[in-house]
């Protein structure tokens, strides 16, 4: 494999900043020093004016591979992924078929190993009647990132709500379970209360829908479960003030049985949002009112919210341009996701350290990814270069998204595109230069995360 030598770069990572020389070799960061030299044949970067993070790691996408593929595939969706400084995805089992068995979820590994930019893992589903499978997965806890559990309103048979199968998963699984929490029954209650004001309903009517009682009750009775049983909880993409009394910030991370996740649309948008944006930030969980956004700030920076992550749902345009109802839930957002928490830093709302730490460290301490997500001597090099000074505007020339369409195109000023300020102009994947300025190496492809479980 090719060495590179970074020179005079700012190292983000650990909770500090420093200007430093770093060497990859063998596809692993083999030195970080404050002067480095080698007699090896390196690629020298110029650092200088440039950061220098780990690459970010999402814990949650929909890739739509297998039997969804008109919206997304592996391939697609990992380029965009690694253009916007990803460099590890852990990916959802409701795909066609769903991934509920250790056949199913291998057959995604290998169209992976053949196509992902990106390194991967996958979840394996559960539902209300296939718990032996789900827990066949425990032998293999060391390569696959945990159970995906729908514990709320979701599409085909992902939704588990028998009480006898939720016990059983919550008392027998040696792995993390990340939990989707809505209550079905709530939000069929609050459907109804809405259908029988003989009205058309519209976007603005899903976080009514979809309420904040929804979500709290649901969380609620999954962390209640963890207690009972001791599991790993981590529950994803917390959308409500309320919900934020389940989480503590008094224990270090490591040491956490329930973690929690929030994702970059539900810092950004809130319920005015959809008289502009309509469908197009129609998702599940919903977003929410403004003062639930300010609430999820302040737990992210406080730690009580462990992670942040994207959700990643790619829809078809047409798909999403429905009526209300009709209208596909889940928004494209991988490739812009590391690019907008660089917008906060410029903002003043969180530190280029705070980003590492929730989109890079804090991932792989919450899933015990083995030698990933540090900048750290011997580590996988899965690193990004940013350049602060670079902005961009999204557009239809550089969506990588297969679907095409990015919400953040008319999320700006007067509903004009959104501006970026920051750029990632390198992203390098287990040592392999997969992007940088603009040109793309895809002759190796990602590999599969393994777990110290």
């Amino acid at each position: 494999m090719q060495i590179y030598l970074f020179k005079n770069i700012q190292v983000v990572n650990e909770g500090k900043t420093e200007t430093k020389d770093v060497l990859i070799k063998n596809g692993r960061i083999d030195k970080i020093d404050n002067q480095i030299s080698t007699k090896a044949d390196a690629v020298e970067i110029n650092g200088e004016g440039k950061h220098l993070l780990p690459g970010a790691i999402d814990d949650q996408v929909h890739f739509r591979e297998p039997g969804l593929t008109h919206k997304a595939n592996i391939y697609t969706e990992s380029k965009a992924a690694v253009a916007g400084g990803v460099t590890s995805f852990m990916e959802m089992p409701n795909t066609a078929p769903p991934a509920f068995t250790l056949d199913l979820l291998e057959d995604k590994y290998n169209i992976a190993a053949q196509t992902s930019l990106a390194n991967y893992s996958f979840y394996i589903g559960t539902s209300n009647v296939n718990a032996d499978d789900t827990l066949a997965a425990n032998k293999f806890k060391d390569r696959i990132c945990g159970i995906k559990m729908f514990m709320g309103s979701s599409t085909g048979n992902l939704l588990v709500d028998n009480p006898l199968v939720l016990h059983r998963i919550f008392g027998e699984s040696e792995m993390l379970i990340a939990t989707h929490c809505e209550d079905e029954k709530i939000i069929k209650a609050n459907l109804q209360k809405a259908l029988d004001e003989n009205r058309e309903l519209t976007a603005a009517d899903h976080p009514v829908i979809r309420n904040e009682e929804a979500c709290f009750e649901s969380s609620f009775y999954a962390v209640q479960l963890a207690k009972k049983y001791d599991s790993r909880l981590h529950i994803l993409h917390i959308t409500t003030e309320r919900e934020l009394q389940l989480f503590t910030n008094m224990i270090p991370l490591k040491d956490k049985r329930i973690t929690a996740e929030v994702c970059v649309h539900h810092l950004h948008f809130t319920a005015d949002d959809y008289e502009r944006q309509g469908n197009f930030i129609k998702c599940n969980p919903a977003i929410k009112a403004s003062h639930n956004k300010e609430a999820l700030w302040e737990a992210l920076l406080d730690d009580r919210l462990d992670v942040i992550a994207t959700d990643h749902a790619p829809h078809t345009f047409d798909e999403k341009n429905e009526p209300y109802l009709k209208a596909h839930a889940g928004l494209p957002l991988v490739q812009h996701a590391l690019p907008l928490m660089l917008h906060y830093n410029r903002l003043g709302k969180i530190s280029l350290e705070k980003i590492v730490e929730k989109m890079s460290h804090a991932v792989a301490d919450c899933f015990s990814i083995k030698e990933r997500g540090y900048i750290r001597e011997g580590y996988f090099a899965d690193l990004v270069v940013a350049d602060l000074n670079a902005p961009f505007t999204v557009n239809k020339e550089n969506i990588l998204y297969k679907c095409g369409w990015s919400p953040f195109e008319q999320a700006g000023e007067n509903g004009a595109p959104f501006n970026f300020p920051a750029s990632i102009t390198h992203t390098f994947v287990s040592g392999h230069l997969v992007y940088g300025n603009g040109q793309w190496n895809e002759s190796k492809k990602g590999e599969r995360l393994l777990f110290e479980r």
